[in-house]
């Protein structure tokens, strides 16, 4: 076969369909309604739905919620109560009062070993512990230091106290 020649260049085959041509009667294989089925508003000449119209079900501008929003920055963090450390001291689950992340998943204080850790304040600690954390309230703080502890932050990740 000769080389291939600008002029003489096709499509590859299969690769191309012919138009559907509608509304050229019976012969053309889309006579009668023209493929717009029977009656209905999508039959009718001069008809347009809107852009957004979803066939009458509920729309998406209705169905999202039109208040509050979740920040896309948004940092999750698994919360450990002071109280919490102090009854895991009074079951014997911590030892040696050292407390760190690492050591609440083992006892199974907290679910996920890669989510940082926030203590809170809530509660009493009458124990002295060397707390290892990637944040703390002030509340928590100060009952650590008020009971005789360290409060040690890691700086893993960023997390809003």
């Amino acid at each position: 076969m000769a080389k291939d020649i600008l002029s003489n260049l096709t499509p590859a085959k299969g690769s191309r369909r012919k138009t559907k041509r509608i509304g050229r009667g019976q012969g053309s294989g889309h006579g009668g309604t023209a493929t717009k089925g029977h009656k209905g508003a999508r039959a009718r000449s001069g008809h347009k739905f809107k852009m957004w119209f979803e066939g009458g079900q509920m729309p998406l501008t209705r169905r999202v919620p039109k208040f509050g929003f979740t920040p896309r920055n948004r940092i999750e963090v698994q919360v450990v109560n002071i109280e919490t450390l102090e009854l895991l001291v009074e079951q014997k689950k911590l030892t040696g009062g050292i407390v760190t992340p690492d050591v609440l998943y083992k006892i199974g204080t907290i679910a996920k070993k890669n989510v940082p850790v926030k203590i809170l304040g809530d509660g009493d600690l009458k124990v002295k512990l060397d707390v290892t954390a990637h944040a703390f309230s002030k509340s928590a703080l100060t009952k650590i230091e008020t009971a005789g502890g360290k409060a040690t932050i890691l700086t893993k990740t960023t997390v809003k106290s």
